[in-house]
């Protein structure tokens, strides 16, 4: 397996790559690697030749320095994890590599990027689609995997790169979850044992939320109020948002819904009593399948 940090060299060798008609699949990632990330690369596998992987933590993305600096970082370990999967290339940039002295150009999606985590994290996706945008003109890949549990990302993802004209698929990997539920996320380990144990109140809530939907339940409010319910229960957890929204627009949906809606979430859960440390942020998401009424 290839450890690169230059970004030039990782272009050449993807034109290389490319002029032997070899297919090539991103899976960029922050780094702190665990089940999920490593299901975005067995993705990858079955629709490419060379999988190649990029560990970077985006401070761009970051509303506050804290959050940046305590994101969890241990390259050697994501490093074993990916040559365990059988991933050909690594790229590991340092923020000079991907920011440049006095970088003034920006990228950016405007409606898809407002509503959710947008309206609470000004700025965060601005962030990510510049360095996404960095990833792709480096790696020059035909395909990149983004997981589906940033719901959000990927449909910001993929208006970018089709709004640009870019010459790669843009593909979403399966959420992997834990045995009670809970999404896998690089910030679970920020956890404390009680904010663990509640935090798998978020699955729960979107459980219930599509065992209504089943039901025949279709007003927006009675949906949102049992959700709130369940996560609001939780002592330590504060809900951010809990919202339903469109799947492809992430327009609101109406009092009642007629059509599929993905139902969002993201919940801050306080640190554990009588332990220091700051609030953790999670993020889940279920699309409820709820049958369009016929015209």
């Amino acid at each position: 397996m290839q450890v690169i940090q230059s970004r030039r060299e990782l272009q050449a060798l993807a034109d290389g790559e490319r002029a032997q008609g070899l297919r090539i699949a991103l899976v960029p990632t922050m780094g702190a690697l665990h089940r999920g990330h490593l299901s975005l690369v067995a993705e990858a596998r079955k629709r490419a030749d060379r999988v190649w992987v990029s560990i970077f933590v985006n401070p761009t993305q970051f509303n506050e320095k804290s959050d940046y600096e305590g994101y969890p970082r241990d390259l050697d370990d994501d490093l074993e994890q990916c040559r365990e999967a059988g991933v050909d290339l690594v790229f590991a940039p340092t923020p000079d590599q991907l920011y440049p002295e006095h970088a003034q150009t920006w990228v950016e999606v405007t409606e898809l990027a407002e509503p959710l985590c947008g309206a609470t994290r000004p700025g965060h996706f601005r962030g990510v689609t510049t360095v996404v945008s960095k990833l792709l003109m480096c790696a020059k890949p035909h395909v990149a995997v983004f997981g589906e549990k940033d719901f959000q990302q990927l449909a910001v993802i993929r208006k970018m790169a089709a709004d640009l004209c870019m010459d790669v698929e843009i593909v979403g990997g399966a959420i992997v979850r834990e045995d009670d539920g809970l999404a896998l996320s690089s910030r679970n380990v920020h956890l404390g044992p009680q904010a663990r144990r509640e935090a798998a109140s978020l699955s729960r809530a979107l459980d219930a939320a599509q065992h209504a939907v089943a039901g025949g339940e279709r007003d927006t409010d009675a949906l949102l109020g049992a959700v709130r319910r369940e996560i609001e229960a939780q002592p330590l957890a504060e809900v951010d948002y809990a919202e339903l929204r469109d799947p492809e627009t992430l327009a609101a949906s109406p009092s009642r819904l007629i059509g599929p809606a993905v139902l969002a979430l993201a919940v801050f859960f306080s640190p554990d009593p009588d332990a220091s440390g700051a609030r953790v942020r999670l993020i889940d998401n279920r699309v409820l399948p709820v049958g369009r009424r016929n015209r």
